[in-house]
């Protein structure tokens, strides 16, 4: 049995949410991602409806044979939903729930449409735990939030954006 060094363990453990994130914009509102969930970016294409699923789910694509929901992410928060234009896009993302893939609808305002295709390296400096906004509010999906250049950005576990629930409905499609 070799012993750990002593200098080893008081060493602090890396920050999890220490990485590369995709930013992006929902209204005036911005968000990130963990790089390493996104598979694509893609404009809007064909949404094939589903009758009886949730308001946010826009849908289905084919995505090169595989069909994927779409999720809208606006009004999945509870946001206005916007018409569609030249800068919304989707992101394909990769979540643990589940071994496949599902699209998540993104809202570009024209101001902002760098900021969606910027990809910070954040350390744990930048980062701050998620606010208590007091009882009753549940937030699971929030990783933190990060302060970058005097502003904030909402870090989203994508893969508690979707509740158990809600993923296993999304499977099914």
């Amino acid at each position: 049995m070799t012993a750990t060094p002593l200098a080893t363990l008081n060493q602090p453990k890396a920050d999890p949410r220490s990485c590369k994130y995709l930013t992006f914009c929902l209204g005036a509102e911005q968000f990130a991602i963990q790089v390493l969930r996104v598979r694509e970016i893609m404009g809007v294409r064909e949404i094939n409806t589903v009758p009886q699923t949730p308001v946010y789910v826009k849908g289905v694509i084919n995505l090169r044979g595989k069909v994927i929901p779409v999720v809208d992410l606006r009004l999945k928060f509870g946001l206005m939903e916007q018409e569609y234009t030249q800068r919304t896009c989707i992101i394909v993302v990769q979540v643990e729930w589940r071994p496949t893939t599902a699209g998540v609808r993104t809202w570009r305002s024209e101001s902002l449409v760098d900021a969606v295709s910027e990809v910070l390296t954040l350390q744990a400096s930048d980062i701050e735990n998620t606010p208590d906004f007091g009882s009753g509010v549940a937030i699971p999906y929030l990783l933190g939030m990060a302060k970058v250049k005097g502003k904030v950005k909402i870090l989203l576990d994508i893969n508690r954006v979707l509740s158990a629930q809600e993923a296993d409905g999304l499977g099914s499609l």
